[in-house]
């Protein structure tokens, strides 16, 4: 009736409803959570609620008491019992603290030594106890104070008790130090502001501070527990002198023993101070507090309290992180012009950066950014150094501390090397490093160098490592005639603190050093490992090594004063394997992901190899390293030729006119690009607009550059100025500074990279300090005598000047004559040359001179040369060698060697009697007429640095007819001298010295 929609649907196959065997574990282990969460709730609420119970009786308990003590005459034990165990609550404490003021020292002391005396002492332990907590509580206020003279009333007095043997004092001290006294009285003190020193609490908490090392023997626990304390607690104070009254300051520097540093180790010290900004204020106020005890008194320390205090600021400093000695300021400041950056102009000194991101810990506040500058003074400096006579454990820590001090504050370096260096002691103290450390010292006479990490060496590092400073810095300023003056004769006092022969030892110790920790496939460990017993990593020695053996090798280079072979180690691997993995490793660079202006520290992690030859190359044969760098270039080469081959950037073609050389060659080739390493196809046009003959297969293209160069060097141009010694540097004119002259030094930098790239030799000669810049080295005040003999000779008078400075006008500025004035430093002008500051001025001018004038002259200039010639390539050779690089060596030219490797074209050949003829008038020839010969047929008078066999083209003789009325002429190009037939010798010799004398010029016939 209803449908089957109403009916009951039943399944008769009889569908299941027991759950699954995981379902079932699951459900019960919900319900064991569940019953076992329940138990906990309970159990906690029923903790919580006897809590609460016995709170509840405790307060009824002490209301109790306190009521019944407020019933009670104060003063009895009872009474005071009460207190106690009421809590102490503030207001019956002060007054229970009145009335025994109230009652006198002589009551208080009676109780404290009658029938009654031990539970007396109890009682009196405990009230002072509270009374301390109560101080801390509200440091400021009345009752504070109260507290505190009562405390050191109980502290004052030492009768002993009739019962005990130990004074009450001292049995009240340490029931408070045994309960956090000194973490208490810092609290206490740092509550008071700055500006509230006059607050009379001030000097009980000092006291009360002080109080223990009156009290216990100096063998006692609780005097060493004490001296840790304030050291811990209040040395740590921010502004602690400040921040106490001169009576408080005078008790806590007379009655702290500061002569017991031999009583605490510095290391369980040290890491009970785990901020870093209280181990600047602890070092701060070690400062205030301990360095006036250096001189002999009666509160200076003795010897093994000095070693211990010297050592504890060892630790110090080598847990701060770098330049946390500097005060940070958040705010938009003048920096001064580094030396990345110049300007010539007086008003442009200067520019403005914001500091964006804060260190991660700096020193907070002036005041104490003053105190730590007392640590690199003149006079603290001074006082160290005086006391390295006491003992040679104090000396190493002395040494220890100075090297500290240059890697955690290098802001503060050239200042404090400066200080050491001119200082009374300065001479002693080289002459200690070296003879009595550093000479004896077994670094550095291991050649493999696997001994040095050896922690038996811990000692021997510092003294190295802090003379390698100090002699880099005293080279910056020494002149070549004081480095090599050894006595007062000639007039050249001698301000080389080491004699040549300790500098070439010295050198070679280093040498050896250095080498294998860059010969090393452990580069990370180089990187992150540490010296042993210093916080410095081995890459950090190495760069300071290297820096001093580069300032000497640059004496040597100048000057020789070492053996044959002294730089040299080549004994310690296989050169030929050497050179292969060199070139492979270079290679490898320039397919990588690296880029291509590697830092010399970024090469030396990667590629060991050539991390030597771009740090310390000299230790490698010059011959080796030149083959080394003309590989580099073929290998350029053939990638050069892979990525354009085919394409109109493999030759690119130019015409220039024969009178314009320059200007065609500008005009053309500055913008070519990747193009200079190309293959270039010069086409000469002469006067008349005529193509003139000759094809070029590189020959003529060695005429063009040769001729460029000739033009682009001319000093009469204005780019270029030259030295007495005919030495070329960029011109510092305004007019040199230029954008359009800039371009110029680009386009000549690019000319001078093709030549190398090319092997040919350009005759120009630059100066010293101008090629230091091609390879980032500092300029040294030496070569500022070849730029400006005057003002070098007024700086080497200041140098030495022993008169009174007040009488010299001078000041951090340099005067450019009739225009205007520049300061070389920040507010120069008001900054007078002093005793103490005039190295760092005759520093600042010779960097002047000798780098900021010419920096933009010299950037345009090495950025065109880099475009051809790879950075780390030069940075293979010095100065010296660069010269013989670009220009050829300066020495006598070898016949032999010339006629070995000559090429002989036409009729001509090695036993052709006009070639017999020749070569015998060569030899008759002397070193000059030789020079003008070779610069007749190759256009430079010096022969190629490794022999004319890299002569490219070589050097070629053909016959040039038998009119022997013609002078010989030659095609520079391709090294080429055509010769006529003549006849007998001295015709052929009139012939030729009438050429090469008059400089019969190119001739493509």
């Amino acid at each position: 009736m209803f449908g089957d929609d109403r009916r009951r649907q039943i399944n008769l196959g009889g569908a299941t409803t027991t759950a699954s065997h995981a379902a079932i574990l699951a459900q019960a282990q919900q319900e064991r959570q569940r019953r076992h969460l329940e138990k906990r709730q309970l159990d906690a609420s029923r903790v919580i609620q006897s809590h609460w119970r016995a709170y509840a009786a405790k307060l009824s308990v002490r209301r109790e008491m306190l009521a019944q003590f407020d019933r009670e005459p104060i003063g009895t034990m009872l009474s005071t019992r009460l207190l106690i165990f009421g809590g102490c609550e503030r207001s019956r404490l002060v007054a229970w603290t009145r009335a025994a003021s109230d009652a006198g020292e002589a009551t208080i002391l009676g109780l404290l030594t009658g029938p009654q005396s031990n539970s007396w002492l109890v009682l009196m332990r405990q009230i002072a106890h509270y009374m301390l907590l109560q101080t801390a509580a509200d440091p400021q206020s009345s009752d504070s104070l109260l507290f505190l003279q009562f405390i050191n009333l109980l502290s004052k007095n030492r009768p002993l008790s009739e019962t005990a043997n130990v004074p009450v004092a001292e049995q009240i001290i340490g029931y408070l130090l045994a309960r956090d006294l000194y973490p208490k009285l810092s609290y206490c003190i740092i509550s008071f502001p700055v500006q509230s020193k006059s607050a009379p609490q001030l000097l009980e908490l000092v006291t009360l501070a002080v109080a223990p090392f009156r009290l216990f023997s100096t063998s006692h626990p609780y005097y060493r527990q004490s001296f840790v304390g304030i050291i811990i607690n209040i040395l740590t104070i921010p502004l602690l002198p400040n921040r106490i009254t001169v009576p408080a300051l005078l008790t806590l520097s007379s009655n702290t023993p500061f002569a017991s540093f031999d009583l605490v180790s510095s290391s369980p010290l040290f890491q009970q101070i785990p901020s870093d900004v209280r181990r600047l204020h602890l070092l701060a106020n070690l400062l205030v507090f301990v360095a006036p005890r250096y001189a002999s008194s009666p509160a200076s320390l003795n010897n093994t309290s000095l070693e211990s205090y010297l050592r504890l600021l060892n630790t110090i400093l080598s847990e701060l992180p770098v330049n946390a000695l500097d005060q940070w300021k958040p705010k938009k400041q003048q920096v001064e012009l580094a030396a990345g950056e110049d300007s010539d102009d007086s008003t442009k000194q200067f520019k403005s950066q914001v500091v964006e991101s804060r260190p991660s810990i700096s020193v907070p506040d002036a005041k104490t950014a003053s105190r730590l500058a007392n640590l690199v003074s003149q006079e603290h400096i001074t006082s160290l150094l005086a006391l390295s006579e006491k003992s040679i454990a104090i000396w190493h820590q002395i040494i220890h501390l100075l090297v500290n001090i240059l890697s955690k504050w290098p802001g503060r370096r050239d200042g404090l090397l400066t200080t050491i260096a001119t200082g009374p002691r300065g001479p002693i103290v080289f002459k200690k490093l070296w003879r009595d450390s550093v000479r004896g010292s077994h670094l550095g006479k291991d050649t493999g160098g696997r001994s040095m990490r050896d922690a038996r060496f811990v000692n021997d590092w510092p003294p190295l490592i802090l003379l390698v400073e100090l002699y880099t810095q005293a080279l910056l300023t020494m002149s070549d005639d004081e480095f090599f003056a050894s006595s007062p004769a000639g007039g050249t006092v001698s301000r080389n603190p080491l004699i040549i022969g300790e500098v070439t030892a010295l050198s070679r110790q280093l040498l050896n050093i250095v080498f294998p920790l860059y010969w090393t496939e452990d580069t990370n460990e180089i990187k992150d490992g540490t010296v042993p017993g210093m916080t410095l990593t081995w890459e950090m020695v190495r760069e300071r090594i290297t820096k001093c053996l580069q300032a000497i090798h640059a004496r040597d280079s100048r000057r020789p004063f070492t053996p044959a072979g002294h730089w040299l180690v080549s004994d310690q691997f296989d050169v030929k394997s050497f050179v292969a993995a060199a070139i492979a490793e270079e290679g490898q660079l320039d397919e990588g992901s690296h880029p291509r202006l590697l830092t010399k520290r970024e090469l030396a992690y990667i590629s060991p190899r050539l991390g030597i030859l771009n740090n310390i190359p000299f230790s490698i044969p010059f011959e080796t390293r030149v083959s080394i760098f003309r590989s580099f270039i073929h290998n350029d080469q053939v990638k050069f030729d892979d990525t354009f081959n085919g394409s109109s950037l493999f030759k690119h073609r130019v015409t220039i006119r024969r009178d314009r050389v320059s200007q065609d060659g500008f005009d053309h080739l500055n913008d070519l690009g990747p193009a200079w390493k190309g293959r270039l196809a010069i086409q000469f046009v002469d006067q008349f607009g005529q193509e003139e003959a000759g094809i070029d297969g590189g020959g003529v293209f060695k005429e063009f550059l040769t001729s460029l160069s000739k033009e682009v060097f001319d000093t009469d141009r204005g780019l270029w100025l030259a030295t007495k010694q005919q030495e070329l540097y960029p011109n510092s004119h305004s007019y040199a500074k230029e954008p359009h002259q800039l371009n110029w030094y680009r386009f000549i930098g690019r000319v001078l990279g093709k030549a190398l790239y090319e092997g040919i030799l350009v005759d120009v000669a630059f100066a010293g300090f101008f090629l230091a810049k091609w390879l980032g080295k500092q300029s040294y005040l030496d070569d500022l005598a070849s730029l400006d003999p005057e003002l070098y000779q007024g700086l080497i008078f200041l140098k030495n000047y022993t008169g009174r400075f007040e009488d010299l006008v001078a000041n951090a500025l340099l005067d450019l004559g009739i225009t205007r004035t520049v300061n070389l430093k920040r507010n120069g002008q008001n900054i007078p040359v002093t005793k103490e500051n005039r190295l760092e001025y005759i520093i600042l001018v010779a960097y002047y001179r000798l780098t900021r004038q010419i920096k933009m002259q010299c950037d345009a200039f090495f950025e065109g040369l880099s475009e051809i010639i790879d950075p780390k390539w030069l940075r293979m050779f010095n100065q010296q060698e660069l010269k013989i690089l670009v220009g050829g060596v300066e020495e006598p030219i070898d016949l032999n060697d010339l006629r070995e490797n000559v090429v002989y074209g036409g009729l001509y050949d090695d036993n052709h009697p006009t070639v017999r003829m020749f070569w015998r008038v060569c030899e008759s020839l002397d070193q000059e007429r030789r020079k003008q010969l070779l610069r007749f047929v190759t256009s430079c008078a010096r022969p190629p640095l490794l022999g004319f066999k890299e002569l490219n083209p070589k050097f070629a003789i053909r016959d040039a007819g038998i009119d022997e009325s013609r002078l010989p002429t030659a095609s520079t190009c391709v090294n080429l001298l055509k010769l006529p037939l003549y006849q007998d010798e001295e015709t052929l010799r009139r012939k030729l010295l009438h050429a090469i004398s008059a400089g019969a010029g190119f001739d493509l016939s």
